[in-house]
């Protein structure tokens, strides 16, 4: 005799005045399968399906779900009557773009040595260099990794626009206009962290686990490796363009200058106003603010205010040389700078592809992506500079994709395998209403936590895994490579 089974279906949203809450939460109950559905109003969202061993349990906890959301201030509503809200973009437009407001400032008359450039597509933001592969994600969404002779060798596309790529240890994360970041430690993206969809995400980096966000409204979270908030604070200002973490603090740039918080409490350690910041970088002992005042700040990490590199026009973004040796600065008028550790101008040329809203140095060569979605490598060694100051520079040799290269989106699944050679298995189980992951293979502390792709995540299931490093920090570890579910 077959049961019949309807299916339930209860639509949240959570819709708050000045930007801030626009998101919905939908929990379905069809049989023994209760599927939770989540993410900004107007979006496709985040989908997670869990299975119980009859109906009445799963009405059950549908209904707490529900409730916990309604005591969040959550209301039933009508799906599609609120309209998705606009993402922030950058307000500061660059004056090689035609922008009729940008401050008045001489552009630089020569173009710097560019050896080769990339055209992404659209305007981007995020950059990472390391010693294989040069990286850069635009505002499409789309990813795309290069070797260092300027060879397309992947794409990945995700969800949203790219904000910014950063690295910890050999992981590596991509933050995301939809408010996630995303693991492309792997073969494939896979979710990370989920911040919040109402935070706008500006900014984000990770120091051993601890990832810091600051966010359009001038905001600043602190999220542990488990995807839970360590704390939540307003910063003292407007459009945090810069977070940067270590080991003791959140640095965190914004309209008001640079506030500096203890990762741990989120207490604030110091405040120095510099001018809007507009970028940030940092190095062991002090952190570089590229502000719209024209100036990169340099702070020790006590807050005690170094040098001041001076530029013509507001400064997109900022990278040092090993420990400061060289500070380098973009602004909006498309020049790049270089200076020395004392505040001394070297030189100061043109991109000729657009202002550098992200720059990185690597091994004699200035890493910048642009207004325009160019990925562009220039040579910064002293004899190309000089070279170029005196008008001889390289033909750019200018980079497309290959038709082929295969392209990438997030994965929301697993193959399943039967057997467990060859790798570490873990497994998810249920703790104070929260999935967790552990290792259960020999050799491992049981007691610690496995950060682990939220997306996948199945009570009761178990995974093999290619690799678990223990966190410098100590007290959980990480998967890394492939991930497999074991039957």
């Amino acid at each position: 005799m077959s049961v019949e089974t309807t299916q339930e279906t209860t639509y949240l949203e959570l819709s708050e005045e000045g930007g801030r809450a626009h998101k919905f939460y939908e929990v379905t109950v069809d049989g023994t399968t209760m599927t939770i559905r989540y993410g900004r109003i107007g979006d496709a969202g985040q989908r997670k399906a869990s299975t119980f061993p009859d109906e009445a349990k799963a009405k059950e906890m549908a209904s707490k779900k529900i409730g916990e959301k309604v005591r969040k201030g959550y209301t039933p509503a009508v799906r599609g009557a609120r309209k998705k809200r606009s993402v922030s973009r950058r307000q500061v437009m660059s004056a090689q773009a035609g922008g009729a407001s940008a401050p008045v400032g001489r552009a630089a008359t020569r173009r710097a040595p560019v050896l080769w450039r990339y055209a992404s597509g659209s305007a981007a933001f995020g950059i990472f260099i390391d010693d294989r592969l040069c990286m850069v994600g635009n505002e499409a969404g789309v990813i795309t990794s290069l070797t260092h002779d300027a060879q397309v060798v992947q794409q990945v596309r995700l969800p949203d626009g790219v904000k910014c790529i950063v690295a910890d240890d050999a992981w590596l994360y991509a933050g995301c206009d939809d408010g996630n970041v995303y693991d492309l430690s792997g073969k494939v993206p896979r979710l990370a962290y989920q911040i919040s969809p109402d935070i706008d995400i500006y900014w984000l980096d990770i120091h051993d686990g601890i990832l810091g966000v600051s966010d359009a409204g001038g905001g600043v979270v602190a999220i542990d490796h488990e995807d839970e908030f360590l704390w939540r604070r307003q910063g003292r200002g407007t459009s945090g363009w810069m977070v940067r973490c270590d080991a003791a603090a959140v640095h965190h740039g914004h309209s008001g200058g640079v506030t500096s918080y203890d990762w741990r409490t989120g207490n604030e350690l110091w405040h120095q106003s510099t001018g809007q910041v507009l970028f940030g970088w940092q190095e062991r002992s002090t952190v570089y603010a590229g502000t719209a005042t024209r100036t990169v700040v340099r702070l020790r990490k006590d807050g005690g205010r170094e040098q001041t590199y001076d530029c013509d026009a507001p400064v997109f973004s900022c990278a040092t040389a090993q420990d400061g040796r060289y500070v380098f600065a973009g602004d909006n008028q498309a020049s790049i700078y270089c200076f020395d550790e004392a505040g001394t101008r070297l030189w100061k040329l043109g991109t000729g592809c657009g202002a550098a809203y992200s720059m990185q140095y690597h091994d004699q060569r200035l890493y910048i992506v642009t207004t325009d979605g160019s990925l562009a490598c220039v040579d910064a060694s002293e004899e190309a500079i000089r070279s170029a100051e005196r008008g001889s520079v390289p033909d750019v040799v200018d980079v497309k994709a290959p038709a082929m290269v295969e392209t990438l989106t997030p994965s929301t699944t697993v193959d399943v395998v039967d057997d467990s050679s060859g790798g570490i298995v873990v497994e998810c189980f249920e703790e104070h209403g929260h999935l967790r992951v552990r290792v259960v293979s020999p050799g491992f502390n049981r007691s610690w936590r496995v950060q682990f792709p939220k997306g996948i995540r199945e009570r009761g299931a178990r995974y093999v895994v290619t690799e678990v490093r223990e966190s410098g920090r100590g007290g959980f570890y990480r998967a890394y490579g492939d991930i497999h579910r074991l039957a």
